[in-house]
């Protein structure tokens, strides 16, 4: 068996802190398969294979008793990123980020056992607009103020795509506290921000789900001028990435959640029309990006801004990838939905 397939060695207590959403219900269904116990803390409790507690993000309660002695605490909480950046949504944003993660904090350094990992959620935006190399842990440069555009289009970054790379430095900075473990609150955890791209699902209301419909409904074409990079994660490659990082001890700090392979937002589109078997789509011009996304109140950066990153840290640590390729993943992911609607 190789080092990336080797699975847990005994049963662990996981606590799933805003683990309701589709990546949280991928990890704990994941885990609990495994044979671990999942505790998932959640706003709104709900029916499920493993055990869910109330918390509101804010204030310690009885979900600390789960966290007590527990190997592993995965922190997913914070707002979907998908909306309008308004002056309000941008302070639910960030509160619903740094907010829980200083709760843990201030949790974790109060236990008796406290988890001996810690992986929190954060986000590859954090690097900058990327076209002419791939961004990596060690050598990736983050964002803010780069430039972006071609020829006379060539401008600075939107100041909304600054805002995004700031709250994005505040959450890890609000995870590490001060340089070295030794120094925080926390000396018995290890702490490792995840720093996830797009988590492809073939789960309803996914990104996958979406994009998936635009290619069926003759839509979609290359968005903006197709040169903008995607960075993606095949759930499985996902879920076995988390458990790979618990297992392997001498990794923490940040950890880039993407498949090895990046591509170009035109190549990424065609290989998901293949997919489903269109061979064509409309393309969908930046001009045209900005509107829709005022109209389904969201954001232009969710699919104009180059995201290049790519997995050193897991690539050197041996991890191996199931998908490290777009088209293999789309065909797997699109046969599963068949099955999942058939």
């Amino acid at each position: 068996m190789n080092q990336s397939s080797a699975p847990v060695a005994k049963p662990l207590r996981i606590v799933l802190a805003g683990g309701s959403g589709q990546v949280g219900r991928l990890l704990a269904a994941y885990f609990q398969e495994r044979g671990h116990h999942v505790t998932v803390l959640t706003r709104g409790p709900y029916a499920a294979p493993w055990q869910t507690m109330h918390w509101d993000g804010a204030h310690a309660g009885l979900w600390v008793e789960a966290l007590e002695g527990a190997d592993v605490c995965i922190n997913l909480a914070g707002r979907s990123i998908n909306c309008r950046y308004t002056k309000r949504n941008r302070q639910s944003l960030y509160e619903s980020r740094i907010g829980p993660t200083r709760l843990l904090e201030r949790v974790i350094a109060g236990l008796e056992e406290p988890p001996r990992v810690w992986m929190n959620a954060s986000s590859a935006t954090i690097y900058r607009h990327a076209l002419d190399r791939e961004m990596d842990e060690a050598t990736g440069e983050t964002g803010g103020n780069e430039w972006v555009g071609e020829g006379i289009w060539r401008r600075r970054a939107p100041e909304k795509w600054n805002w995004t790379v700031g709250m994005v430095k505040d959450w890890e900075g609000a995870l590490f506290g001060p340089a070295g473990r030794e120094l925080s609150g926390t000396p018995r955890t290890r702490k490792i921000a995840l720093r996830i791209s797009l988590v492809m699902s073939p789960a309803p209301g996914s990104v996958f789900a979406v994009l998936s419909y635009l290619a069926r409904a003759g839509l979609g074409g290359m968005q903006g001028n197709g040169r903008q990079f995607v960075s993606w994660m095949h759930e499985a490659d996902f879920a076995r990435a988390v458990e790979f990082l618990i297992v392997h001890e001498e990794i923490e700090g940040p950890v880039n959640m993407a498949a090895p392979n990046p591509v170009p937002n035109r190549e990424f589109m065609a290989a998901l029309r293949e997919a489903w078997n269109r061979p064509n789509g409309l393309p969908a011009p930046a001009p045209l990006i900005a509107l829709g996304s005022f109209l389904m109140r969201s954001e232009p950066e969710l699919v104009l801004k180059s995201r290049r990153v790519t997995p050193g840290r897991l690539l050197a640590a041996g991890f191996e990838f199931q998908f490290p390729e777009w088209p293999a993943a789309a065909e797997d992911l699109a046969r599963r939905w068949r099955a999942r609607n058939s």
